[in-house]
């Protein structure tokens, strides 16, 4: 969702019109209005299973359709959206999609097949995407991670420090929950859970659990630790990433976010590994746990290596015109 900030400020800057829609689940439109982003609400989460993810779909490629219809849009732009893609190919309009994690199989086969190019970091291998139909000049391939596009211009603001009351004497620890209701993730993740009682139990340890639905949140306040914080909105996750000692992530956008912006980070991810976790993991920019215990709860000292790329060059590999 964020990769496009910078994206629809630089094509508005040059006088692109530039409309935006979202799902409205786990607090999507509080963290778009959160990041000045206005968009429409159009359709609903599916679920965990796959026929309620299909009922999901059956319902907002056509309301897509109806919305986009006689708006003369001349592309369309997606992450990780084969609803937008499905609607854009219906209606004869150009589309990109991008993502970073090659193995949502039903995803990928109906957007990645919809779409006019499939945009993915170089970290996955090309021969991964060929079962999805994408070979060049379809696919286009960047370098890095998105993360380090959309947060080239970022500064953590410590505001997010006093909302939660967090001592700075104490290590601070951000944690993300697992992707739960995603079809890539059907492994069970108690090992998660385990992890949380022991950063919960340690003396001098304040740790922003970051939940992505309402029964995650009530399991982890059920847990009984102070020292585990819950927030009840949504907040600044990648400025209370940049002033974290270190981050616990099970797969997804905060652990690409935590490396982009130099903050050791731990996942715990249950599920096949992707070529970008692959790669962060060979250069040392990623660690697996298996062993809450293998947790270095320390506070970080100095500024870890931050990379920043130009977002432009991203948006040329979208614009499928």
């Amino acid at each position: 969702m964020l990769v496009f900030r910078p994206l629809i400020a630089l094509m508005r800057e040059r006088g692109d019109e530039v409309e935006v829609t979202a799902r409205d689940y786990a607090g999507v439109g509080e963290l778009l209005r959160l990041h000045g982003i206005e968009a429409q609400p159009i359709g609903r989460h599916g679920g965990a299973s796959s026929l309620g993810k299909l009922a999901a779909m059956v319902d907002r490629v056509p309301t897509l359709r109806r919305w986009a219809k006689g708006r003369n849009f001349d592309a369309a732009l997606a992450h990780g959206s084969h609803y937008l893609t499905m609607a854009a190919r219906s209606l004869g309009i150009p589309s990109s999609t991008t993502f970073d994690y090659e193995f949502a199989t039903l995803q990928h086969q109906l957007g990645c097949r919809a779409a006019t190019f499939v945009v993915v970091p170089e970290a996955i291998p090309p021969e991964r995407l060929t079962r999805y139909g994408v070979r060049p000049p379809k696919l286009r391939r960047y370098e890095g991670l998105k993360e380090e596009y959309y947060l080239a211009d970022f500064e953590p603001d410590p505001r997010v420090l006093e909302e939660f009351s967090l001592d700075p004497e104490k290590v601070l620890v951000t944690v993300r929950t697992p992707p739960a209701l995603a079809l890539y993730h059907r492994h069970s993740n108690p090992f998660f859970f385990e992890m949380l009682e022991h950063v919960g139990s340690q003396a001098g340890v304040q740790a922003v659990v970051l939940p992505r639905t309402d029964e995650q949140a009530e399991l982890v306040r059920g847990l009984g630790s102070e020292s585990l914080i819950v927030p009840d909105h949504a907040v600044d996750a990648q400025s209370l990433i940049g002033f974290s000692d270190l981050v616990v992530g099970a797969g997804g956008t905060i652990n690409r976010e935590a490396a982009a912006l130099g903050v050791p980070v731990y996942t715990t991810f249950a599920g096949r590994l992707g070529g970008v976790d692959e790669t962060l993991i060979r250069e040392g920019r990623l660690r697996p746990l298996a062993d809450p215990r293998d947790l270095e709860l320390a506070k970080r000292e100095g500024e870890g290596t931050r990379v920043r790329r130009d977002p432009s060059e991203l948006l040329d590999l979208l614009l499928p015109v």
